[in-house]
């Protein structure tokens, strides 16, 4: 398991970066102007802010001459034609229903450059990045609210060295992590001479609204409300960031800490997250053993489990998931044996079938897109079949891709399975961890105490499902 370095200790890791000021990007030929409803699932509170992600490329030498600013900004240009909506704005309809005013007004584009190469960023370069707000700088009009404001940010950074890092933030509303890397692939080809789009976006959000009446078949932990006792949690604190390698060492060490008969019959996001969930819940030190604490899966419904019938088409870009939740005590997670986690990581993910995803846009219109419940919550998103990793603009794929950081706004407690090849081109999972600065000692010391009580037995044979 590899610990990258935290927030704290990047702090000192200092760079400079000149930026020209920022411009709009419109699509570069004409785009429908109306307005589009987001489905249900679209428009969530939970959902309205931004998120934001990172790519990094290696020098290319047969990409020499090329100025990556100017392929990806004539390639955006482009892919809007098709993502047009993106290109537009926000705006609240009666009762608060969040519409996309395709208007063509175009998304934030940076031009930067900064004084070192991507070395600066080490043999591994993973999250958290120092001075990433250089690297995506936050231009206030972007960030000043949701509505009537851009709906993407995006900054190509050139390195010394020939590099170069491509951010990105997005509002949520629009698409999820899936969505939105359909679209930046689409930029990707188009980068390469492609004249369209591979997969052609679909718009379709009202698959995801409402029933005709709304009918909430499901209890949703996710948005439930729950008392909290000697809520040692609600005070604010830093946050401190880091990211975590599991190659197939790590995870088959893991794997034997269950009965062999659970362990072969769990994915490998199974047995990780449970793990992960016990180690985060144990860091947290809650005062109250009985306290609930609560796991949030994030489900796609574009696959199974709760895939839709018929499916949604092919090219659908908007947010799809939803998010089923266990919940125990403090003490009974942290007490009971693994394989209680375990199943309780399973249970909810059982749990999010088509009819849950139906009930989940129900619930948004019956009650009036209630909040998200945060406080304790650990809430995982596996982004491994998102496509990240396979992102080319011509200079070949990322040394890394995915999110800065763990953690979003006001939710602390999310984290992400992301794909990772390191330098030593070993195959695994990188999470994300964001927690207190001492509860992430604490974090990793009860990760790694498992570890090494593993790696004390015989070695077993690789069962991992990387």
């Amino acid at each position: 398991m590899v610990l990258q370095k935290s927030s704290s200790s990047t702090s000192s890791m200092v760079f400079k970066v000149t930026r020209k000021p920022a411009e709009l990007v419109a699509p570069a030929g004409p785009t429908p102007h109306e307005l589009k409803l987001l489905s249900d699932i679209d428009d969530q509170q939970a959902l309205r802010f931004h998120y934001s992600g990172v790519q990094i490329f290696a020098y290319n030498p047969s990409m020499a001459g090329k100025d990556p600013v100017h392929v990806i900004r004539e390639a955006l240009s482009k892919a809007l034609v098709f993502y047009y909506p993106l290109a537009g704005r926000l705006r609240e309809g009666p009762r608060g229903k969040l519409m996309v005013n395709c208007s063509g007004e175009g998304v934030l584009f940076m031009e930067a450059d900064a004084d070192v190469t991507l070395d600066h960023f080490g043999v591994d370069p993973l999250p958290p990045f120092p001075c990433f707000d250089e690297l995506l700088y936050d231009v206030r009009s972007s960030h000043d609210g949701i509505i009537n404001s851009p709906l993407l940010l995006l900054q190509v950074t050139r390195f010394k060295c020939g590099g170069f890092i491509f951010t990105m933030r997005v509002n949520h509303t629009m698409c999820d992590a899936i969505g939105f890397v359909q679209f930046i692939k689409g930029i990707a080809e188009i980068a390469q001479g492609a004249s369209n789009p591979s997969m052609l976006p679909v718009w379709c959000r009202e698959l995801l609204c409402a029933r005709d009446p709304p009918r909430v078949t499901f209890i949703h932990h996710e948005y439930n409300q729950l008392p909290l006792e000697n809520d040692n949690q609600s005070v604010s604190f830093k946050p401190c960031h880091a990211s975590f390698f599991f190659g197939s060492k790590e995870i088959d060490a893991l794997r034997c800490l269950f009965p062999p008969h659970i362990a072969q019959s769990s994915t490998t996001f199974d047995v990780l997250t449970a793990c992960l969930w016990r180690c985060h819940t144990a860091a947290l030190q809650w005062k109250n053993p009985n306290q609930e604490v609560r796991f949030t899966c994030v489900v796609n419904a574009r696959f199974e489990p709760c895939r839709l019938n018929p499916p949604l088409p092919e090219g659908y870009y908007g947010n799809a998931f939803v998010l089923p939740t266990a919940v125990s005590t403090v003490e009974m997670l942290c007490r009971l044996p693994l394989s209680y986690a375990l199943e309780l990581v399973k249970k909810a993910k059982k749990e999010a079938t088509e009819e849950y995803v139906h009930s989940t846009a129900d619930l948004m219109a019956i009650k009036g897109r209630p909040p998200l419940f945060l406080t304790g919550s650990f809430i995982m998103s596996d982004i491994i079949k998102s496509g990240i990793t396979d992102v080319d603009y011509g200079w070949g794929k990322p040394l890394y891709s995915g999110p800065d950081k763990a953690g979003m706004d006001d939710i602390p407690g999310l984290s992400f399975h992301i794909p990772y090849t390191n330098s030593k081109g070993e195959h695994g999972r990188l999470v994300l961890i964001c927690l207190p600065e001492e509860a992430m000692k604490r974090f990793e010391n009860e990760l790694n105490g498992i570890l090494q009580i593993k790696d004390k037995q015989n070695p077993t044979k690789s069962i991992s499902n990387l």
